[in-house]
């Protein structure tokens, strides 16, 4: 079930746990996210970070409209945009474990209708 939803506005997104469960049920290994680097992607204009797929590492991006949206009012120079995704870190890896289950490709962008 989807019992254990934290929600922030109108924004919900799941807890750690009911992700885990999630991921079990639809088959799949949920990325992990145990390098805590991530850089800021100028030509992106987005914060990049990794996850792991057991062996599998993919390339995640959380783009400048992203931040906003969780955090609005930022600062949108690099400190800012570093300092959002700081902040809001659990949240990120939360979404981004959504978006990575839609589909494996190489990388992945967390878009402001992802939050």
């Amino acid at each position: 079930g989807f019992a254990e939803l934290g929600a922030s506005g109108n924004n919900i997104w799941l807890s750690v746990n009911t992700r885990a469960r999630y991921f079990i049920d639809i088959g799949l290994m949920p990325p992990s996210f145990p390098n805590q680097s991530r850089a800021y992607d100028a030509t992106r204009r987005a914060v990049r970070f990794w996850g792991h797929d057991s062996a599998m590492e993919a390339s995640f991006f959380v783009t400048e409209g992203a931040l906003k949206r969780i955090q609005p009012g930022l600062c949108c120079d690099e400190a800012g945009l570093l300092n959002a995704f700081d902040v809001n870190r659990e949240r990120i890896y939360a979404t981004a474990a959504i978006v990575y289950a839609r589909g494996h490709r190489g990388s992945y962008d967390l878009l402001p209708g992802d939050f």
